[in-house]
């Protein structure tokens, strides 16, 4: 965790850890803010895998690289936005277990998950925007 934010789990609220996400985040003022747009699952020559946990694994790493692009890293991430096709429980659990290994243990970034009928490429099943601090 950075010191430009701070995540919490209020008591009051289900602990939401093992779906792989935090309630609240708290920015402090005079932070440098990142915006990284939706990053969908497909690897640097266009391929997506037909597994929706290997989808997961490769949008994050997206997001990873953007990030190193502007000196940041998953570990600078507050906010997540996930679109997930034909959203399910298991898909649910896949998410929770790729998230789980970037954040290692840690308080995962707060998160809203959206189902969608479809996203930008056919066969996509997920794709994910973050808003991070900067360095």
């Amino acid at each position: 965790m950075t010191s430009a934010f701070q995540l919490f789990n209020p008591e009051g609220l289900y602990d939401p850890s093992a779906n792989a996400y935090s309630h609240v985040a708290e920015v402090k003022l005079g932070t440098r803010l990142l915006f990284i747009a939706g990053q969908g699952s497909e690897d640097r020559s266009g391929v997506l895998s037909p597994l929706f946990a290997e989808q997961a694994r490769q949008a994050l790493e997206n997001v990873r690289t953007a990030l190193a692009s502007r000196g940041a890293g998953m570990g600078d991430v507050f906010k997540l936005t996930l679109l997930i096709v034909d959203h399910s429980e298991e898909k649910l659990g896949q998410w929770a277990a790729v998230a789980g290994r970037v954040w290692e243990g840690k308080m995962a970034p707060t998160c809203t998950l959206i189902p969608v009928p479809r996203l930008a490429l056919d066969g996509m099943q997920i794709e994910i925007e973050a808003v991070a601090v900067g360095i």
